[in-house]
């Protein structure tokens, strides 16, 4: 009996010295693959980016990409006020009729196609060219709300450069023909975060596509988007 419980403990100890080895390894992998991710997704997407306005061809709507827009302590989220901006602009310059707005709407206190809406309309954006998406939780919702439920297949994306690209490179997957209209960025000096943040997100969404077959979280009934 002594025999087994002696012969039981090396064999757990060789297995701990293997996995303690292993890890720098696994680490090392790891990295390479989130890199990997990150570079895969931006070659596949860079030439559907534009920054020009005049550049950019016109399409029916732009699938609008929400984030809070605030930040702690009341100030204004500089990421959601350029995408306003961004989205105006495409407006007033005739490249689009309307407006997807698709944001986050989990709480009552956090609506985030609510407060897209109302920054657009104190732009000068009418209220008949903005629809709301309240089921935009993430970017996968948001690209595959637009085409499965607002039956949209033809967009322009407007989001951070960064975000554009993970977003076209979620909707190439689905089949849809998206190019993207680069929103002011922020300063790195400004927010260090959400760059690194983004090499985890682009290696989430190469596993949700590819690995997890991960589906939005409400998909619903359709609904029309009236394109004057």
């Amino acid at each position: 009996m002594s025999y087994k419980i002696n012969l039981f403990q090396n064999r757990l100890f060789k297995s701990l010295v293997w996995l303690i080895k292993s890890i720098p390894i696994l680490f090392i992998l790891l990295t390479i693959t989130i890199i990997s991710c990150h570079f895969w997704i931006k070659v596949q997407t860079q030439d559907r980016l534009y920054s020009d306005i005049n550049a950019i061809p016109e399409k029916n709507v732009a699938l609008l990409l929400g984030t809070s827009k605030y930040l702690r302590r009341g100030r204004i989220n500089r990421y959601f006020q350029y995408r306003i901006d961004a989205a105006v602009q495409l407006y007033k310059a005739g490249k689009i009729k309307h407006i997807l707005a698709s944001g986050d709407n989990r709480t009552k206190y956090h609506n985030e196609p609510m407060d897209m809406k109302k920054s657009l309309m104190a732009q000068g954006v009418p209220q008949s060219a903005i629809t709301l998406d309240y089921a935009g939780f993430r970017t996968l919702d948001s690209i595959v709300r637009c085409q499965k439920i607002f039956s949209q297949h033809d967009i322009i994306v407007v989001s951070q450069a960064f975000h554009n690209q993970r977003a076209l490179f979620i909707g190439e997957f689905y089949g849809i023909q998206a190019i993207g209209f680069n929103a002011k960025d922020v300063p790195l000096s400004d927010d260090i975060k959400t760059p690194f943040r983004e090499y985890l997100a682009r290696f989430k969404a190469v596993l949700d596509l590819y690995i997890l077959k991960t589906p939005p979280k409400f998909l619903g009934e359709k609904v029309d988007i009236n394109i004057n």
